[in-house]
């Protein structure tokens, strides 16, 4: 559900606090899943990725124009001179983030560990290809960038009730 003009900064935030939190849930099935040798598919448990493509279109902000200096403007439309040039028409539309969940095709490490029960004959073990610390790292991205998509709309949400104050 898309709210109009001014709030489709909520709607675009909407879409990355989404992504964001199934990264994160994405994140901590990995190490969670750190040591484990079997799965349903039969080996080691695979790493798992979600990766962001563009989401869908929200209406966005029409009043925007593009001086000769290039900078942003924002204005009535019935305050435009001359010297002002529309910009393209997709520049009226805002686009959210969406993600899709990639199965790692890396291969499994074999460790060394000839008293795990799934060892094979010379003592090696099938282990998923995770590294914790990158896990870590990633997650604390996702953290950061959920909090940001957060801040926008808490931001967005003090504006309205700010202007319907006045």
């Amino acid at each position: 559900m898309s709210s109009i003009g001014i709030m489709s900064s909520i709607d675009v935030s909407a879409t990355g606090l989404s992504t964001m939190r199934r990264k994160m849930n994405t994140i901590a099935s990995n190490i969670a899943n750190v040591e484990t040798t079997k799965t349903e598919e039969g080996g080691p448990y695979k790493r798992r990725e979600y990766n962001f493509i563009e989401g869908k279109e929200f209406p966005g902000s029409t009043f925007y124009s593009k001086n000769t200096f290039g900078r942003l403007l924002t204005t009535n439309q019935r305050h435009m001179q001359e010297q002002f040039e529309r910009l393209p028409a997709d520049r009226d539309l805002v686009r959210g983030v969406e993600g899709e969940l990639v199965i790692s095709d890396d291969e499994p490490m074999r460790v060394f560990d000839p008293g795990h029960p799934d060892a094979d004959e010379s003592g090696y073990v099938l282990m998923p290809n995770i590294n914790v610390v990158e896990e870590m790292v990633d997650l604390i991205v996702a953290s950061r960038a959920y909090e940001a998509n957060l801040t926008v709309v808490n931001a967005e949400k003090k504006m309205v009730k700010d202007a319907l104050e006045i």
